[in-house]
């Protein structure tokens, strides 16, 4: 028996109304319940109104679920909130709130504040979905407050759409110690315990009667993954510990050592290659040690173990931070066996953002990725679609009336000309020496398509991506009604009619990555690149515009003004 057997008779109380059920943990989100007792003394007008709208849970208030609610025409639906977190948190800054470059306040809204601005009628619920019942549109779900407090901890929802969008957690690869011994840069709390234990470090590096090798060790930090998150936690650490921390614990300046380990051969690969060359020579630079081409196979209280080039190394620390890559929340890996994604790492949805295999259910930001449809599957189908005439040929005005929906519906196809540095998709039709063709027969045309596919690439676990999937899809329920009657997406070339609505299509708006001393590096769309101090005040620019609200925008701005003024402070708060 499942959790939700024992509350099957107070659900079969409420299975006439209806709700919409969004899910977004990792990062927040918001829930649908379903309606209490007391609201069956509605006037009756009241009670028809709510059970019009088709019920809407949001779970989780992250990055996809706030944006999808910021969206949302909350009058057209009963909305409802759950989310362990009762706040929004800023992700991109929690870096600085490590080393108390900005304080862990100033990044966070709460989402009752957010509610309160939206005018319309939306509850939150501080709790956490532990089980899915997508067969009977439920889910479970448990309160994470004081249990000493009177009343239920647990109950259900019902949902009529359910949205996942619970974020992830962090990926251990089930290499041995990590979870006991390693901290994590997930959440606002991880942050927390990482600025008091950088603290704790140098206060025990101090003390009398330890040996210098002992010092060395307890200001010894390391950083596992070389991604953003890993660099900018290590350039914010130097600096704290070269403008703030050596004035006050003057005997350990020469002992303190920070050591990035990467398993590929550059750190920020996912950046233009000439921001990770100058990473890597300002980490140079500033001492910052970094370990390429190194995997980590187990941790323990006073080592770190890895493999360096066939070689097995041990490495005495004081702290790890543990920053290598995301996993499956428990509730999702859950979800995933009921609906038979057990052998994938994250959920797969189709370029909609609709769980495969689920009616009803979405699932957005890092917790799922879009299963992109290869253009081979419907080659045949677009041929024939195309051959308007029957003949088994296609002519160029025949191609090009099918081209904009092809484009829309297979992304990798325009990332495939780039590749190519073609201009148009009807060069691909062209001939061996580039000329022209009047007519392409099926395997001609299969064969200029052919190699299109391996352009298909997995968005980034953003949350920049995020965002835009909880916008996009916050507009495909705003415009539901009108698009059921006059779809509006490509062409279904293996039926007929159009699609309901346009596919999601991710726009890169370009990356940042903060470098220490005061320097940046940004990628920006248009393979505009730059690194030093004038990109670090466009960092400085961009990242107070995209705070949620004036009061954190203030807060923020603050914190880094203080900084320059006062310096970090270095208490154990």
């Amino acid at each position: 028996m499942t959790v939700f057997s024992s509350f099957s008779r107070a659900f079969h109380a409420h299975s006439s109304s209806k709700l919409l059920v969004l899910f977004s943990v990792s990062s927040g989100g918001l829930v649908a319940l379903s309606e209490s007792q007391a609201e069956s003394d509605r006037p009756n007008a009241e009670l028809c109104q709510t059970e019009s709208k088709k019920r809407v849970v949001v779970l989780g208030t992250g990055w996809a679920g706030i944006s999808f609610l910021k969206g949302l025409n909350s009058s057209m639906y009963d909305v409802q909130v759950v989310s362990p977190r009762n706040y929004f948190a800023f992700t991109p800054l929690l870096p600085s709130v490590t080393c108390g470059t900005v304080e862990a306040r100033s990044i966070v809204e709460p989402i009752r504040n957010m509610i309160k601005k939206r005018s319309v009628d939306i509850n939150f619920w501080e709790a956490e979905c532990l089980q899915i019942d997508a067969e009977n549109k439920r889910i479970f779900c448990r309160s994470n407050l004081d249990e000493n407090l009177v009343g239920n901890n647990e109950f259900y929802l019902e949902y009529d759409y359910l949205i996942i969008a619970v974020g992830a957690q962090v990926n251990t690869f089930n290499t041995p110690g990590v979870s006991e011994y390693c901290y994590f840069l997930k959440e606002v709390e991880d942050a927390q315990r990482i600025r008091r234990s950088v603290i704790d470090c140098f206060e025990k590096a101090v003390l009398p009667g330890l040996s210098e090798e002992e010092r060395r060790t307890n200001v010894h930090f390391v950083i596992v993954g070389g991604g953003p998150t890993g660099v900018e936690f290590a350039a914010e650490l130097h600096d704290f510990v070269q403008e703030d921390l050596i004035k006050l614990y003057p005997s350990v300046k020469d002992l303190v050592k920070i050591t990035v380990i990467q398993s590929g051969d550059h750190i920020l690969n996912t950046f233009d290659e000439r921001i990770s060359s100058f990473a890597e020579q300002k980490f140079g630079r500033d001492g910052i040690e970094v370990l390429t081409g190194s995997r980590v196979i187990s941790v323990s209280d006073k080592l770190i173990n890895m493999k360096m080039k066939g070689e097995v190394l041990s490495m005495p620390h004081g702290m790890v931070v543990w920053s290598t890559g995301v996993g499956a929340r428990p509730v999702v890996k859950d979800f995933m066996e009921q609906i038979g994604q057990g052998n994938r790492r994250v959920l797969a949805t189709d370029e909609w953002l609709r769980v495969k295999g689920c009616r009803d259910v979405y699932a957005l930001g890092d917790c799922a990725t879009v299963d992109q449809r290869k253009i081979m599957e419907d080659i045949l189908t677009i041929f024939k679609a195309a051959d308007t005439d029957n003949s088994g040929t296609l002519s160029m005005e025949e191609f090009q009336a099918v081209v904009e929906d092809i484009l829309e519906r297979y992304p990798q196809v325009e990332l495939f000309l780039k590749s190519k540095h073609l201009p148009h998709v009807t060069d691909l039709l062209k001939d061996a020496e580039g000329n022209e063709r009047p007519e392409v027969d099926y395997e001609e045309f299969k064969s200029a398509l052919s190699l299109v596919d391996l352009q298909t690439k997995c968005l980034p676990a953003t949350a920049q991506v995020a965002a835009q999937q909880g916008a996009y899809l916050s507009r495909c329920f705003n415009h539901r009604k009108q698009c059921e009657t006059n779809p509006e997406g490509p062409r279904r070339f293996r039926l007929s009619g159009r699609h309901q609505f346009h596919p999601f299509q991710y726009k890169h708006l370009g990356q940042f990555a903060t470098l220490g001393g005061e320097q940046a590096g940004a990628e920006l769309p248009g393979d505009w690149v730059s690194v030093g101090h004038s990109t670090q005040w466009l960092w400085y620019s961009v990242y107070a515009s995209k705070q949620v609200s004036w009061r954190t925008r203030f807060l923020v701005v603050s914190d880094w003004t203080r900084k320059f003024i006062f310096g970090r402070d270095s208490s154990r708060i």
